[in-house]
């Protein structure tokens, strides 16, 4: 046990949390979540337990994914308690979470958990107590719990303090920092000197500066970690707004460098292209509050999908540093809708720092009609047991690009690359009216093979995409397409023009060089441990050197059929 139970009585006005701002605060606003948990059921990563609102934390018996343990201890669900007491009265969500807090604190050390996990936990205390105290309903929390909570939080800053993540870039080290500042700014009794919100500055600017690329990336290249990060910047910015707290003169600059790649990451659905352990998630509310806090239109125009604000000037968007290219029809003007445009992602650059890289250089995602036509298929797990999907979902195999001998282009590891790893290398952009051609080139330590990709984007219409391999030993290419879920029994293998080619309710798939096809059973994740079964396109072939074209063509849907009235 840390710390003393019960702790040292303090003076009640100083357990009162002053109201900061919380950016997630609509993200977790779940009724049905906030029932369940009331009623101690709990469901992560696709799994649903029932643990009672006084559940044992250190012993309950859990799935061995620990990623399920790690989600239920940072309680984020008391935000959806918390939504549902300010808008219901209904006291039995502010004793459900006074259960839940209490006999966390009663039963587990606070440096029982890594500082990552510590951080998440207090922040959402902090929110969710915030949130609480908000309502006229709440008349403060129970059997002196307020003085226990103080406490806790307290140790719990100690604790990240001491622990703070060392890699700047790490978006582990922005999370806890960025903890530490609500706490200081909910809690000033906590930071008395004060010193502890002046450090939190400082290393919040230190993070932007030195945590993203110079073309506004993250440096762990994750699309997924690169909004998770830049949500806690933009908390920090509109905290400081409202608590009339000075930031460094560059902040402004650097985050709204890193802003435009969340504004061009967002598919025209509003979900981000899934690159380097990301899930399909969306983030309006990150764009929206960059919009208002950087005087922004055209990212309250992108959070909207194009209801408000003004469009953007860019379509053709180039961040070399990450090896990030876009191709965009447009931002819903000049008569076509917002949802409709064509949109393609290609990843030409590093690994990324850290251990979410996947091995998919060349890899493209494409969306076009209102649905995506090829896609990333997400992260699923960091879990190695069974079949081990965490490296099926990493593989190269496992993402839009050319397979060498069933090989990854780098080694495969767990988290961080040991050793060589696949390099890319960016061979230009060339742009005239109704043509975008972007060209990569990629090399493995683990072959010989050299494969270089140009795709071109036609009338901003359709695709054409080319892939050059060169070697001095034979090797078998399979070039790897990956159709969404809900595609699986809607695909045909068939031929155009004598050529062969593949068929779904999205997408004409033709390829223009000699190529053994088939189709494979594969997997999509839309988010962490949730996957659907979706079918993958082989298109195979054996040689020395090869050019494989393929020329990507987006359906319009077909109109719906008029519904027959029963006789």
């Amino acid at each position: 046990m840390s710390g003393t139970w019960p702790p040292p009585v303090l003076a009640p006005d100083r357990t009162v949390p002053r109201p900061v701002y919380c950016i997630t605060g609509d993200v977790h606003n779940d009724r049905s979540i906030a029932e369940a948990v009331r009623d101690g059921r709990f469901t992560h990563i696709g799994i649903t337990l029932c643990l009672g609102t006084e559940p044992d934390w250190r012993s309950a018996d859990l799935p061995p994914d620990d990623e399920w343990r790690i989600e239920w201890r940072k309680f984020y669900y008391g935000l959806d308690l918390a939504n549902a007491f300010v808008e219901t009265g209904d006291a039995d969500f502010v004793h459900a979470w006074e259960r839940l807090v209490g006999s966390w604190i009663r039963q587990v050390p606070v440096d029982s958990d890594t500082t990552d996990v510590a951080a998440r936990r207090v922040q959402n205390w902090t929110y969710a107590w915030s949130m609480f105290a908000s309502s006229p309903h709440f008349t403060g929390l129970a059997g002196g719990l307020d003085v226990a909570l103080l406490d806790s939080i307290g140790q719990h800053v100690r604790h990240i303090r001491r622990g703070l993540t060392p890699e700047v870039f790490r978006n582990h080290r922005v999370l806890e920092v960025y903890a530490l500042f609500v706490v200081a700014l909910a809690f000033p009794v906590l930071d008395e000197a004060p010193e502890l919100l002046a450090f939190c500055v400082s290393e919040l600017r230190r993070a932007l500066a030195e945590g993203f690329r110079p073309d506004g990336v993250h440096r762990e290249n994750s699309t997924h970690y690169h909004l998770v990060a830049l949500r806690s910047f933009l908390g920090a910015r509109e905290n400081a707004r409202r608590f009339s707290l000075e930031l460094p003169d560059d902040f402004d600059t650097l985050l709204e460098r890193a802003c435009e790649f969340a504004l061009h990451s967002h598919r025209p659905d509003g979900v981000i292209c899934a690159l380097s352990d990301a899930d399909n998630g969306s983030y309006p509310e990150v764009l929206r509050l960059a919009g208002s806090l950087l005087g922004r239109s055209d990212f309250r125009y992108a959070a909207t999908g194009g209801a408000a604000g003004s469009p953007p000037a860019v379509r053709m968007a180039s961040f070399p540093d990450a090896g990030y290219f876009f191709q965009r029809s447009g931002w819903g003007h000049d008569g076509r809708s917002y949802s409709d445009e064509r949109f393609l992602v290609f990843d030409c650059g590093p690994l990324g720092d850290g251990g979410h890289g996947h091995y998919d250089l060349l890899n493209v995602e494409i969306y076009a009609y209102g649905r995506p036509l090829l896609v990333d298929p997400g992260r699923y797990t960091y879990a190695e047991d069974g079949e081990n999907l965490r490296r099926w979902f990493k593989g190269t195999a496992a993402h839009n690009t050319v397979c060498v001998d069933d090989m990854d282009q780098t080694p495969y590891r767990r988290g961080r690359p040991v050793g060589r790893v696949a390099t890319g290398v960016f061979l230009g952009r060339r742009s005239v009216t109704g043509l975008d051609v972007l060209a990569g080139r990629a090399e493995s330590p683990c072959y010989d093979a050299i494969h270089t990709r140009q795709v071109s984007f036609v009338d901003d219409e359709y695709w054409v995409v080319e892939d050059e391999l060169n070697a001095t030993n034979e090797h078998r290419y399979d070039l790897r397409w990956h159709l969404p879920a809900e595609d699986w029994g809607a695909t045909e293998l068939t031929t155009i023009d004598g050529k062969p080619a593949v068929r779904t309710p999205g997408v004409l798939l033709v390829f223009l060089s000699p190529v053994s096809l088939t189709l494979e059973p594969g997997w999509v994740s839309p988010r962490y441990g949730v996957r659907l079964r979706a079918p993958v396109i082989s298109a195979a072939t054996t040689a020395t050197d090869v050019r494989l074209t393929t020329l990507i063509v987006p359906l319009r849907p077909s109109p719906a059929r008029p519904r027959k009235e029963a006789p």
